[in-house]
């Protein structure tokens, strides 16, 4: 039985405050929640009984049986799967140091649950396992870029930071990469193995404030050269195209 006060707790989830509040947050369908379920404490697993027939056991602090009806009052999805689960939200730590020798994605005010959920998904396909968000992007569990990173969430370690203080406290162990459409054809440019890639604003671009502090200004060209195309790429988009060019290197 799924009760009035487990309802209220799942749809106050929705909203980022009572994410933080709670540190909880939620997952829906069998390939995502069966994904993330090895990578992050489970504390509530509501399911129907044929999904719990079907399915391999999920540890849960909290197992709820439902019937579609009740599952039909705290689903976000349009056509459930006969799962939902509550997970706990990660602590992540980091060094320095640890990041010096590898490659990391810093996101400036990305506001698109969708864009931050692809991506962190772009991010997982490269091998790139950490992503340091400005406090003002989009948060990476709210629930539609959960659903958006189709598990890739699991393999990338998101963190909320204040972005300006990260890469001034960087700058000096790793090149700071970032797209400007004034800088230099990132086919041409040498590129490292190691560093941190700043994507901008979905219409803004790069920030003044974490502009100062870029030191490889990369340019996505289009082509052909000189003709008019569209003004400028979604950032997901620019984001796998980047992401792939640093690693065609390796």
């Amino acid at each position: 039985m799924l009760s009035k006060s487990k309802i209220k707790l799942i749809s106050s989830l929705s909203q980022k405050k009572y994410r933080d509040e709670t540190g909880l947050f939620i997952a829906e369908g069998t390939k995502l929640v069966t994904d993330l379920a090895p990578a992050f404490a489970c504390s509530m697993l509501i399911a129907t009984s044929e999904w719990l027939k079907n399915n391999a056991k999920i540890n849960a602090a909290e197992l709820i049986e439902v019937n579609e009806l009740e599952l039909q009052k705290i689903t976000n999805q349009k056509s459930p799967q006969g799962v939902l689960a509550v997970f706990v939200k990660p602590d992540y730590k980091w060094t320095n140091d640890n990041l010096s020798s590898k490659l990391s994605l810093a996101l400036d005010d990305i506001q698109d649950p969708g864009n931050m959920g692809t991506i962190i998904r772009v991010a997982d396909w490269f091998g790139i396992t950490d992503i340091f968000c400005s406090e003002h992007s989009a948060d990476a569990f709210n629930t539609k870029t959960v659903q958006a990173t189709m598990g890739a969430l699991a393999r990338v370690k998101v963190h909320s930071v204040n972005l300006a203080d990260f890469l001034e406290n960087i700058l000096p162990l790793v090149p700071i990469y970032g797209t400007f459409m004034d800088g230099d054809n990132i086919y041409n440019k040498e590129l490292t193995p190691h560093g941190i890639i700043v994507m901008g604003n979905e219409g803004n671009g790069i920030s003044t404030e974490i502009e100062q502090f870029v030191t490889q200004r990369l340019l996505i060209p289009n082509y052909p050269a000189g003709q008019i195309t569209s003004e400028s790429l979604n950032v997901g988009v620019a984001s796998a195209l980047v992401c792939g060019e640093f690693r065609r290197r390796i």
